[in-house]
């Protein structure tokens, strides 16, 4: 099923029907290997399906990603979108300045949750989180204004 089984069956479990649109735009992010623009996405999909338009590629992504089933980014190219396999979630680091971006395990928010928890009594959304920064490469990089060194 190309790595997108389990949202097919979700999208069943939870009474959505099985459309052309919404398995082709699955498919194309599923095979699309990382995170992707809504343009990609659709630029995979009229391969197979020209009278796709984006505003379905938005609604599509949307539904999906209030099920659960696709999470976004936003990088200095814009919103970014990849499936999340299986029904695991993970969290993002982006670079500012080159835009490459990074997974991070979830495992280095449940302490920043609780934290926030007990000092404002607000509930966090860890679910989705991005880190922004500048990477490595980007701050030792001679035309870099914020290179300086290595900075925690």
């Amino acid at each position: 099923m190309g790595g997108h089984g389990h949202a097919l069956e979700t999208l069943k479990e939870t009474g959505h029907r099985l459309t052309p649109q919404r398995l082709l735009v699955l498919e194309a992010i599923a095979e699309g290997g990382g995170h992707m623009g809504a343009e990609e996405v659709l630029a995979r999909v009229q391969k197979v399906y020209p009278y796709m338009d984006i505003s379905t590629v938005y609604r599509v992504l949307g539904l999906l990603e209030d099920l659960g089933l696709v999470t976004h980014i936003t990088t200095p190219e814009g919103t970014r979108y990849e499936l999340v396999r299986g029904g695991e979630r993970h969290h993002h680091m982006v670079c500012r300045a080159c835009g490459r971006t990074w997974d991070m395990s979830t495992r280095f928010l449940a302490d920043l949750g609780e934290a926030v928890w007990k000092e404002y009594r607000f509930r966090a959304d860890m679910a989705h989180f991005t880190l922004q920064g500048i990477c490595k490469d980007c701050l030792s990089a001679d035309n870099n204004p914020m290179s300086g060194g290595e900075t925690p």
